[in-house]
């Protein structure tokens, strides 16, 4: 049973055998890995005999390497040398993020908007790694992370798939935003049904930002009109200021340079949650690991940092000396 043991774990064979040969002895070398002599003796015979090969020549109580033992010797030692540091070098490498690839999967507005602060600073404090931002939508992100083509992806998510882990980070505000001097901006108190009578300019349908307006207004038993459908709210805000329409856009978007009235909607229309959405027991690298503190910690910071949206202007004293704007 001793025999077969040591059959199997040609590592434990070829550490004893190198060490026999570095110290000149069984008894000197069992020292020096804190074994057993005879420990020794039956992983050096069964090496020999697996083998078949006559490693030592015994002289009394001398031994010495024969010509196959010094050919084995300089064959095992430096894999022993790198089994043995096998999970020292695999910790440094695990954590190491100073080199790799990173691909993450997101909307366009959440590349837009919500990534490029913790982008610029981990690219800054890693510029080894090359990084991949893919332009998706939530369902393709979700197929994506399950063909494993993306280490993970971030944006909102309404309905959690159960093979699927959404770790929350960052929260932003519904706002409604007009072109400046229009009605809506001239209220005291902006209701759903005040918005409802306005033609609306969303994201197309299959978005989510289409999906939780719609439920809003049909909660409410509200019509509504939908007057233009386009992709992007960069694209969305510019047709706003040109007064084509008004829009609920989430307030991440807004700089505060823009030509437009924003009111804050929260009470009517559900806030937008980012996070990293991962597949369930998959682990992270270091890198994924790294960039996700990074997210969070840039995400924390900016959510201090934050301007309050200002309430619309009361009637008949419009406000126009600045934007209202809360990104």
């Amino acid at each position: 049973m001793r025999t077969f043991r040591y059959k199997q774990n040609r590592l434990q064979q070829l550490r004893g055998f190198c060490a026999v040969v570095e110290a000149g002895s069984v008894s000197k070398a069992a020292s020096r890995l804190n074994l057993t002599q005879p420990t020794i003796s039956l992983q050096v015979q069964s090496l020999e005999r697996d083998l078949r090969a006559v490693l030592f020549e015994r002289r009394g109580p001398k031994i010495e390497v024969t010509f196959d033992g010094e050919l084995l010797y300089k064959l095992a030692r430096p894999l022993v040398e790198q089994l043995t540091a096998l999970d020292q070098n695999f910790e440094d490498r695990r954590n190491n993020v100073e080199q790799g690839r990173l691909t993450i999967a997101a909307g366009e507005s959440t590349i837009q908007y919500v990534l490029p602060r913790a982008v610029q600073r981990f690219s800054s404090e890693h510029p080894g790694i090359a990084l991949a931002l893919n332009n998706v939508t939530g369902q393709q992100g979700l197929q994506q992370l399950r063909d494993r083509l993306v280490d993970f992806c971030v944006g909102p998510i309404l309905d959690t798939p159960s093979d699927i882990v959404f770790d929350p980070v960052v929260v932003f505000d519904p706002v409604l935003i007009t072109s400046r001097g229009h009605p809506l901006a001239k209220l005291r108190t902006v209701s759903l049904r005040d918005i409802s009578r306005y033609p609306l300019i969303l994201p197309p349908r299959h978005l989510s930002t289409w999906r939780q307006v719609e439920m809003v207004f049909q909660q409410h038993r509200l019509p509504y009109e939908v007057r233009l459908e386009m992709g992007g709210w960069e694209v969305i805000k510019r047709y706003v200021e040109l007064g084509l329409g008004i829009s609920i856009v989430m307030n991440v978007c807004l700089t505060g340079r823009e030509r437009l009235e924003v009111i804050p909607v929260k009470k009517y229309f559900p806030k937008r949650v980012y996070g990293i959405v991962q597949l369930k027991g998959r682990a992270l690298s270091p890198q994924a690991r790294d960039f996700i503190a990074t997210f969070k910690e840039t995400s924390w910071t900016r959510s201090l940092a934050a301007p309050a949206v200002r309430p619309a202007c009361s009637p008949g004293k419009p406000d126009r000396s600045s934007d209202r704007s809360g990104g």
